[in-house]
């Protein structure tokens, strides 16, 4: 429930550094949290794995999350939550499903759009 701020994006870039043992290559909108000076200068620091690429403004066929958007909404509309901790719980299953399941992520970038972030 938290509101997407540049501390909670920094929280998640720092996080996602020290999972990963190679270069890490994100591919992100134009939100101004992706564009804030505190990101851009933590970006910068020497021996930073994380490089951002943003996509042309008003362009989501191009963002490979509304592939996965289309995916749990299509999931979710078929299992009607009684309670918003309901919806919440049959979210996180599916995202942590999807976690265990990387050749379906990987098909989202065969899709025409997106394709270019295959490479």
């Amino acid at each position: 429930k938290r509101r997407f701020t540049t501390r909670v994006f920094l929280e998640f870039l720092k996080r996602l550094e020290r999972q990963a043992h190679r270069p890490v290559y994100l591919i992100v909108d134009g939100h101004p949290v992706h564009h804030a000076r505190a990101v851009q200068t933590w970006l910068q620091q020497p021996g930073r794995q994380i490089h951002l690429f943003f996509l042309p403004g008003y362009s989501p066929e191009l963002n490979p999350d509304e592939l996965l958007n289309h995916d749990v909404k299509s999931h979710l509309g078929r299992r009607r939550p009684h309670t918003q901790r309901e919806l919440i719980h049959n979210l996180r299953s599916h995202l942590h499903r999807r976690q265990r399941q990387p050749h379906v992520v990987q098909n989202f970038f065969q899709e025409e759009h997106v394709r270019y972030a295959a490479a």
